[in-house]
Parts: structure tokens; sequence; C-alpha cells
């Protein structure tokens, strides 16, 4: 155990000085499986609103970088291994989340979270609620009193409740919408939740240098508009 514990902390030590080099390459991290956040196009490469926003923002910083993908489920213990460099996945930020990593300033508001069922008649208070698992929604399920039922990918979500094993999916709306307006099978309820405190790049607690490069780019963004736009074409919350 001691020896695990010490390689760990020597990987993420490692990442630590991946930008001591001005010309290394920063790599960012996401899941490719969200959209319109983040998916994988038919090409298999990253697109959506944060490819073209990470693609944007390195050329303001003036870094190189370069996309990697990963599951949900293991991003933030794989940000701290040193496996890449910087989580950009539509991950809200929390105080939870903040004790283990570092984020940048916001790139999006808070995104309401919206429930996707297959009927109206649904009980929230008691019933059973879908979420993708260590997201802000599950959470919000596992504390409300209902029963919050788990799953690796949000569209794993999604299908559980058109199976009937769930009576509703809570997720961010902007990934639900589409689903519900191309699904006759489901809806969004009138019902929202407004949880988390925005989308942020995720970095390591060592990270301090990069994390500036990147919120000044994020406050360039902002300032000139051009953040705006993007949110306003992918559709993925409100303008700042």
């Amino acid at each position: 155990m001691k020896n695990l514990i010490l390689t760990t902390a020597a990987m993420a030590m490692a990442g630590s000085f991946a930008f001591a080099d001005a010309h290394s390459v920063v790599r960012l991290g996401t899941e490719g499986a969200y959209p319109p956040y983040n998916f994988i196009n038919d090409d298999g490469e990253v697109d959506g609103f944060e490819r073209v926003l990470g693609d944007e923002l390195c050329a303001r910083a003036e870094l190189t970088c370069e996309w990697v993908t990963n599951e949900w489920d293991s991003i933030i213990p794989n940000l701290v291994s040193g496996n890449y460099d910087v989580i950009i996945a539509g991950m809200s930020i929390t105080d939870e989340r903040d004790e283990v990593i570092d984020f940048s300033e916001a790139y999006t508001q808070p995104d309401p979270s919206a429930y996707l069922v297959a009927s109206e008649d649904v009980d929230l208070a008691n019933g059973v609620i879908a979420a993708q698992t260590g997201t802000i929604q599950a959470s919000f399920v596992a504390s409300s009193g209902a029963t919050l039922l788990e799953f690796a990918s949000p569209d794993e979500t999604v299908a559980a409740v058109k199976a009937g094993e769930a009576d509703a999916v809570l997720a961010d709306k902007a990934y639900l919408a589409p689903i519900a307006d191309a699904d006759s099978e489901v809806s969004l309820l009138a019902q929202e939740e407004l949880i988390g405190g925005g989308v942020g790049l995720g970095l390591r607690e060592s990270d301090g240098e990069l994390r500036e490069k990147f919120n000044l780019a994020i406050a360039s963004m902002k300032a000139d508009g051009t953040l705006n736009a993007l949110i306003a074409e992918w559709g993925v919350g409100e303008q700042f």
C-alpha cells in the first residue's frame, strides 16, 4: 500500500513539472460523451462546445494543446495522477471537488438541471431517479430522499428511463433537451433544479501558473464577447 501511495504521489509530482518547458504540450482531458459540451464526431475526433472553447483558450494562452478522452468516473483521479493536465468536460465547480483539485474561472453559468421522463405522472420525491455517477445531479438526488440509480455514462441514464428502470433522469438541461426534442418516448418536466457553481477547467492544485494562464484567456473571451457567442451557438446556458 505504501509503495502504491508513493507511486501515485510521484506521478502527481511529475505532472506538476510538465510546464517547466515552454514547449511542452498541455493535455486536455474530456469525456467525449456529453453533447453539446463534448462528444466524438463521425471522424473520431473530439467535438462540441468545449472542443472549440479549449482550442481558443490554448491559442490565446499561447499553449500547444492536445486532446485526451477519459471515462467520467475516473476523470479526477487521472488528472491528479498526471495522465493529462486539464479537465474540460462539463464539470461543475463544487466545494467537494475543490478540495481535491483547483478550478479556473467559470466559463459557463450554472446550467439548469432538468428531469427527463417517459411519463409526466412521476413522484420525484419518492421515485427512482437516474443520474450519472460522480455528478452534481447524483449528489442532489442522493440528498433529496428519492432513490438514486447511478450509471457510468449519461446515455445509460436515458436508457434506464426508457426501459422503465427509473422514473426520471436528472442531468444538465443542455444535454437532455435535444434528446427530448428528438425522441417522442420521452419529455422534459417543467420542474428544474439550479445546482453547482458553473462549469470550469479542472487543474492540479500544484499548477497555479497554468490556471492563471487559462483564467486570463477566459477573461479575454468574456471581455470581447467571444465566449457569449459560443454559449449561444451551442446552447449551454445563460450568457455572461
